[in-house]
């Protein structure tokens, strides 16, 4: 079970950017991408987010395709129930909001699937930046569509697997 102990934080440096780590005593609570904030480090960083960080490295460094790290659950049963399918998508594939809501037999729940996609609170460790429009278009990140495009351009180029355009 989680801490209720205050959030630390690790800021890593990335080639999207800097990302913000934040994490309890054993769980990741969050990675995201702090435009304009004051980037200061926790005064002691758990052994979460030093997991996380080289994780994150490797990632990056092309040496890793997949994260395994606790993750602190923050969202409803259906968000909860939308994260654990990304994890599901491989990496230098992509799927649709339609796909997604068809896979749990409710293609009316395109908007909702939108919705918990775009509540992630894991950015790039849960790849949410795997689903696209339907017709094979970039939309919504909460990072940029810039990152995004980067991050499917890295992932097709680590596994091998050029599914789409990625046109914007």
């Amino acid at each position: 079970m989680p801490t209720a102990a205050a959030p630390f934080v690790l800021h890593l440096p990335s080639p999207l950017g800097t990302l913000r780590l934040t994490a309890n005593d054993t769980q990741l609570v969050s990675v995201s991408f702090p435009e304009n904030e004051q980037k200061t480090d926790s005064d002691v960083i758990p052994a979460i987010l030093r997991e996380a960080e080289a994780q994150l490295n490797a990632y990056f460094a092309g040496e890793r395709s997949t994260f395994d790290l606790p993750l602190q659950p923050q969202g409803t049963a259906f968000q909860q129930q939308v994260w654990q399918a990304l994890q599901q998508i491989p990496m230098g594939k992509t799927d649709t909001y339609l796909g997604l809501a068809k896979r749990f037999e409710n293609p009316g729940a395109v908007r909702a699937v939108g919705v918990a996609n775009g509540a992630n609170p894991w950015l790039v460790i849960v790849p949410c930046h795997r689903v696209i429009g339907g017709k094979g278009e970039l939309v919504g990140y909460a990072g940029g569509l810039w990152r995004k495009k980067w991050l499917l351009e890295h992932e097709a180029k680590l596994s091998g697997v050029y599914q789409t355009a990625l046109e914007f």
